[in-house]
């Protein structure tokens, strides 16, 4: 290996975590204390926004540099094809890479662990080493290879369904403390490293170590609540305030046990001289909604409870304190990472001012529909039909007719400002919200007075400008996404669990 140019970098992702559900950002919550230490000697951002409201898109722009419609990794083809990553930039600059996550789309099934020197398991059932070192470019090429790509199918079908069966007993352990321990062991053993991880704990279904579920959610049975958000959304289970309690009490207890978990691994690095040496960013990929606008899970909105993600990073060129006047996107941490890394994107090139080092981070020349481009964050939500399907399957066990011009079948945008936010659907009336001082989004702005049309406009050419296609923008004539897809893709959705 070769002397590196620029400092080791921790990513840490905190998977479908909420804003307002951690110390750092509600100091009146008891989870994430050792988070806000942290968060002390980093920067602390108000106006993160994801690109989308779920992991595999937001995984790719943060590994690419691209918005979804760009690396087109989407619920119609959920893979990351034709796009040079993060970790093979930083591997060509020297770096040793590694990736760490029980979360079952960052693997090299879906081509988000590509440039990884070593990547842990993804799915619980299997041994980390399985699909790790040089048996991840075996597994690629099963993939790639028609004759060998049914074997791999079958694998990853076998493993979801007993991921699942034990998940939903609540038999399914943490995966946290391993990530932790293999994270410490692939820092020690590296003089310059390139470490990602993503901690799943947050994730449905919520089931604590016992220790922290009698701090947040004490006499909570997690196998008797609601752990299936589709039944909820669909209409076949309601779940009444009590019932919340109990299930934000689990959520919360999970937070808490990923707090300890990465103050081990903070500690760590503090008392082996490596701290000061690295570079720490820590978000989350998209949040959580508990009954907020009719929803539960992270499916079929992008309110801001989703999109508008906790982010913290700690770098010498960053001054520490609270940022809530800037926008920051998390497409914006693939050139963070390259220039914290001195290391040149082989794929997209590292953009100056979207490297929160720069000191014309988000200085950008243009404007879009007439906003400039440095104040503004989008979101993008392609057809939901991995979810949709499962959701109908909920509906109609319960006897319950979807409407099909509803949020369940919409394709949706936003474009967000620190203050403002415009939301576009195509079979839905769009919204709008004044997000500085209604941040429940509860007051929708479109037809009033007060109507950010500016924002609309934003958003719509910044869909020109990733070229989008949205379907029948006019009517919002969407079609049935799965009747034109392939069948190859149909039997990748069906494998991950995604379609039944």
């Amino acid at each position: 290996m070769t002397d590196t140019d620029g400092e080791n970098v921790l990513f840490v992702v905190l998977d479908t975590v909420r804003k307002d559900r951690l110390t750092v950002y509600d100091e009146t919550r008891e989870t994430t204390p050792h988070l806000a230490e942290f968060a002390d000697e980093a920067a602390v951002y108000e106006g993160a926004v994801a690109p989308a409201p779920w992991t595999l898109p937001v995984h790719a722009s943060m590994f690419t540099g691209l918005y979804p419609s760009e690396h087109e990794a989407t619920q119609e083809d959920p893979y990351l094809a034709g796009a040079t990553t993060l970790a093979e930039s930083l591997s060509a600059a020297g770096y040793d890479t590694a990736c760490y996550s029980s979360n079952a789309w960052i693997t090299s099934y879906t081509n988000l662990t590509a440039g990884f020197d070593d990547h842990d398991n993804f799915f619980q059932i299997m041994p980390s080493e399985l699909l790790s070192g040089p048996l991840a470019s075996l597994w690629q090429t099963m993939n790639d290879n028609d004759t060998l790509r049914s074997v791999a199918d079958r694998m990853v079908q076998v493993g979801n369904k007993i991921h699942e069966h034990l998940a939903e007993g609540g038999g399914g352990d943490t995966k946290t403390p391993q990530v932790i321990d293999k994270t410490i062991d692939f820092v020690d053993e590296s003089e310059d490293f390139f470490a990602f991880i993503n901690l799943m704990d947050a994730h449905l279904p919520y089931h604590p170590p016992e220790e922290y579920a009698e701090r947040f959610a004490p006499g909570v049975d997690s196998t008797e609540v609601c752990q299936n958000s589709k039944e909820f959304n669909c209409g076949a289970r309601d779940i009444d305030d009590e019932e919340w309690d109990d299930i934000e009490g689990l959520y919360d207890a999970e937070l808490a046990h990923i707090d300890d978990q990465l103050d081990r691994l903070f500690s760590h690095l503090k008392d082996t001289g490596q701290w000061d040496d690295t570079t720490v960013v820590v978000c989350a990929d998209h949040g959580e909604l508990f009954g907020e606008h009719d929803l539960y899970g992270h499916e079929f909105g992008i309110y801001d409870p989703l999109v508008n993600v906790p982010l913290m990073v700690k770098h010498p060129d960053i001054e520490p304190g609270r940022d809530d006047e800037t926008t920051v996107e998390l497409v914006d941490l693939y050139h963070t990472i390259l220039d914290a890394a001195g290391a040149e994107g082989r794929g997209e090139p590292l953009q100056s001012a979207r490297s929160l080092l720069s000191a014309d981070y988000r200085e950008f020349a243009e404007e879009l529909g007439g906003v400039p481009r440095g104040e503004v964050g989008f979101v993008e939500y392609h057809q939901p039909v991995v979810e949709l399907r499962q959701l109908e399957g909920k509906a109609s066990s319960a006897g319950i007719e979807l409407d099909e011009q509803s949020r369940f079948y919409s394709r949706m945008g936003a474009a967000r400002t620190v203050e403002e936010k415009y939301i576009h659907c195509t079979r839905i009336p769009d919204e709008a919200y004044h997000v500085g001082t209604d941040p429940d989004e509860t007051a929708n702005l479109v037809g009033t007075d007060d109507e950010p049309t500016h924002l609309k406009r934003a958003l719509f050419d910044f869909v020109d400008s990733v070229d989008a296609t949205w379907p029948d923008e006019a009517d919002g004539a969407d079609g049935d996404v799965l009747s034109e897809m392939d069948d190859e893709t149909k039997d990748r959705l069906q494998d991950l669990g995604y379609i039944d």
